[in-house]
C-alpha cells in the first residue's frame, strides 16, 4: 500500500476512535464509530484475495447494521428524553444500545462474523481488528455499565466464554483460533462490568497487550496453521518459548499475567455473593485450556521430521524489537498487576 494512503488510513483510525473516547453525545459517538469502521476496510482489502474481499463485506455489513442501530436507538431515546446524552438512556433503549454494542464487540451469540473475518485478513489487520478496534466500543460500555440489564451481560458473558472455548477445540488455523480467545475474553469483561467496571478496563488493558503480543509472534513466525508453527522451534527457540508463555499466559495459568484479571473477577463475583456464577465460568473456561495446551504442545514438545544432523535451522527467524517488547511486557505484568489496578 502507498505510505501515504497507509499514513491516512491509519491517522482516520486514531481519530475516530479518539472522537468516541471524547465525545458525551450519542451522534458523535456514532461519527467516531463510522469513521473506525470505514478507515481499516482498505486494511483488509489490501491484498484483494477473494477471501479477503468476503471478510471485508462480512464486516463492513455487520457493523453497518450495528451502527444503525446505534443510530436508531439513541435517536428514539432523544425523542423520548430531550436528551442526546450517552449516560441518560431510557430502559428499552439500552437494552438495543448495549446489544449493537455487544455485536460490534463481536460477543456471542453476535460473534458469527468475528472468526470469518478474521480468519480471511492478514494477521496484523486482524491485530488491529481484536484491540484498538474493540476499544471505542468497549469505552461507550463503560459508560452506561450502570444503566445495562444485569441479566443480559451474564447471559451474554457465559455464553461468550462457552462459545469461545468450544468454538476453538477443532480448529486448526490460528487465525480462528486468536477469533475464538478474543470471544472467551470479552465474555470475563462483559460480566463483570455491572460490579466493577474498574476490573473490566484491567482485563481488557491486559487482553491487548496478550493480544498483540501473540498476533506480533505469529507475524514474525508467518504461522497461518498449527502444523506451521510445529516447525518454528529450530528456527527461533527464545521466540517460540516467548510465545508458549504468552499463550499459557491468555489461558489464564499462573502465575502468568492472564491469571491476575481472571482470579480478581471471581473474587469480585464471590464477593457479591455470585459464586455460582464464578463457579460456571471457572469452568468454562477450562474448555478453553484444552486448545491452549494443545497449541503449547504443538509448538513445544513436538519435533518435525529432522533430515539433516543439525538441530539449528539454516534460516533463522529474525525476531522485531517491538514483538520482544510487547512478549516481554506480557509475560511480566502479572507482578504489578495491583498497582495497575490502583492506577485505574
Amino acid at each position: 500500500m502507498n505510505p501515504t494512503a497507509l499514513v491516512i488510513v491509519f491517522l482516520s483510525l486514531a481519530i475516530g476512535t479518539t472522537t468516541t473516547l471524547m465525545s458525551h453525545h450519542w451522534l458523535l459517538a456514532w461519527i467516531g464509530l463510522e469513521i473506525n469502521t470505514l478507515a481499516i476496510i482498505p486494511l483488509m482489502t489490501k491484498m484483494p484475495h477473494p477471501r479477503a474481499i468476503e471478510a471485508t463485506t462480512k464486516y463492513f455489513l455487520t457493523q453497518a447494521s450495528a451502527s444503525a442501530l446505534i443510530l436508531f436507538s439513541s435517536a428514539m431515546n432523544a425523542w423520548q428524553t430531550g436528551e442526546w446524552s450517552i449516560t441518560l438512556l431510557s430502559e428499552p433503549y439500552t437494552i438495543t444500545l448495549s446489544m449493537a454494542l455487544m455485536m460490534k464487540l463481536g460477543l456471542a451469540p453476535l460473534h458469527f462474523w468475528m472468526p470469518e473475518v478474521i480468519q480471511g485478513i492478514p494477521l496484523f489487520t486482524g491485530l488491529i481488528l481484536s484491540t484498538w478496534q474493540k476499544i471505542a466500543p468497549i469505552t461507550l460500555l463503560l459508560q452506561i455499565s450502570h444503566l445495562i440489564n444485569i441479566n443480559l451481560l451474564i447471559i451474554m458473558g457465559v455464553t461468550s466464554i462457552l462459545i469461545g472455548g468450544w468454538g476453538g477445540i477443532n480448529q486448526t488455523q490460528l487465525r480462528k483460533i486468536m477469533a475464538f480467545s478474543s470471544i472467551g475474553h470479552l465474555g470475563w469483561m462483559i460480566i463483570i462490568l455491572k460490579f466493577n467496571p474498574q476490573l473490566t478496563l484491567f482485563n481488557f488493558m491486559l487482553y491487548t497487550v496478550m493480544t498483540t503480543a501473540m498476533f506480533l509472534s505469529l507475524v514474525s513466525m508467518t504461522s497461518m496453521k498449527i502444523s506451521e508453527i510445529s516447525s518454528s522451534w529450530p528456527k527461533s527457540p527464545i521466540l517460540v518459548t516467548t510465545t508458549m508463555l504468552t499463550l499459557l499466559s491468555l489461558a489464564g495459568l499462573p502465575p502468568l499475567t492472564g491469571f491476575s484479571p481472571k482470579l480478581l473477577i471471581v473474587l469480585e463475583l464471590a464477593k457479591q455473593n455470585t459464586l455460582i456464577l464464578a463457579t460456571i465460568i471457572t469452568l468454562a473456561s477450562l474448555i478453553a485450556l484444552f486448545f491452549y495446551l494443545r497449541l503449547t504442545y504443538v509448538m513445544i514438545l513436538t519435533l518435525p521430521p529432522n533430515t539433516p544432523n543439525s538441530s539449528i535451522h539454516w534460516r533463522m527467524t529474525k525476531t522485531n524489537f517491538i514483538t520482544a517488547i510487547f512478549n516481554t511486557t506480557a509475560l511480566l505484568i502479572f507482578p504489578v498487576s495491583p498497582t495497575l489496578l490502583l492506577m485505574l
